[in-house]
């Protein structure tokens, strides 16, 4: 793939605004990533992520090689051919999951062994397998192996996994042969500006096609976070692609964008519209809340989404009480709706040059103190 697949379109400040080019197609961005790990989307068929005008979903690399299995995405002919979408996808490497999910492994220069959460079978991933496996997906964008620290950790401990997932990075690249797709290396570091810098520098001499932060979102203070994107973000190369990895909330996402970062994923939006989390332009509204058994409004007065268009915050109380999946499938909706809305706007006020007053009134909403808008 050609090394530049971005195109900046507009700046305010630090935030960019842009395009990315793949085979699949483009995206514009800043964008959020709807997550679909086992290849699906929870709760949501193509049809509606193409309504709801989502442009590139992630999936997962660890979670469709336990299930299906790689041999299976290849008969179908990748994974587009096999969850029926026809636009970009990125595949996140595993290695997060490998580390957090599995309590037995072995971490080495070579790669990580560990024990299979379906059956129990010894598996090993390296460099070069965790690239064959998004090759063999056929995927727009592949993330490298890189080791995923917790926190907290100590600055020595977290030097050495950095200085190891940079080994792991280089390995990626050389193994990851194709012209049609894109590859991402993964700075890491912890909370520590110096090696976060250290770690960048030594990705930008390997030349990936994009960058992306990770490692954050694991446990650390909000400001622990906000300091490290603030530091690094704009160091990242300005030709290239940004991407920070697993956040997060909308006001995360709002300070990152004026950061300067361009990709996003989490699963927060749809997993907590499964758990009746909704987000609204006035807060949070937790629909299980009695509250809402007789509330004929809709969910969200401001919103255009086809939930709020056609249903009540009584009926959706009353889905979710009786565990009917369509509550998840219209809650769901309705908070991908306002996230890639939300996206859409971020755009726009860069376009404009009125950011900082987008951010200003969006934060005001956001701090309300009547507003029920703080999840854990």
């Amino acid at each position: 793939m050609e090394s530049n697949i971005y195109r900046l379109i507009a700046e305010d400040g630090l935030a960019r605004r842009g395009e990315i080019k793949t085979q699949h197609g483009k995206f514009q961005t800043p964008a959020f990533m709807p997550v679909g790990t086992y290849g699906a989307v929870k709760a949501l068929s193509p049809r509606i992520l193409e309504d709801l005008e989502a442009e590139i979903i992630l999936s997962n690399t660890y979670h469709l090689m336990e299930r299906p299995g790689v041999d299976i995405i290849k008969a179908h002919g990748g994974l587009h051919n096999f969850m029926g979408w026809n636009s970009p996808i990125l595949t996140d490497s595993g290695g997060y999951q490998v580390f957090s999910l599995s309590k037995k492994r072995t971490i080495t220069d070579e790669g990580v062994q560990f024990f299979s959460l379906l059956n129990g079978d010894k598996r090993y991933l390296t460099p070069e397998s965790c690239m064959q496996l998004q090759l063999d997906y056929g995927v727009d964008i592949a993330m490298v192996l890189d080791e995923c620290t917790p926190y907290p950790i100590a600055e020595d401990a977290a030097k050495k996994s950095m200085q190891l997932s940079l080994r792991w990075a280089d390995r990626c690249r050389k193994a990851f042969k194709t012209e049609n797709a894109s590859l991402f290396g993964i700075v890491q570091g912890g909370v520590f500006n110096n090696l976060r810098e250290d770690s960048l520098g030594e990705l930008i001499e390997i030349n990936f096609e994009g960058y992306a932060i990770g490692g954050l979102s694991v446990g650390e203070p909000k400001e622990d976070m906000i300091r490290v994107v603030n530091h690094i973000a704009p160091m990242m190369p300005t030709e290239k692609p940004r991407y920070l990895m697993g956040v997060g909330t909308p006001l995360d996402i709002v300070k990152a964008v004026e950061a300067g970062i361009d990709m996003f994923d989490c699963v927060i939006p749809t997993r907590h519209a499964r758990n009746g989390y909704l987000y609204t332009s006035k807060g949070i509204v937790k629909i299980r809340n009695s509250e809402n058994k007789n509330n004929l409004e809709p969910l969200d007065l401001d919103c255009t989404c086809y939930t709020c268009s056609n249903f009540s915050r009584s009926y959706l109380h009353h889905l979710d009480k009786t565990k009917e999946m369509l509550g998840s499938t219209l809650q769901t909706i309705h908070n991908l709706h306002y996230y890639l809305s939300l996206m859409r706007n971020l755009r726009v006020s860069i376009e404009k040059g009125t950011l900082q007053t987008f951010i200003n009134k969006f934060e005001a909403a956001w701090n309300n103190a009547d507003s029920p808008n703080i999840v854990k």
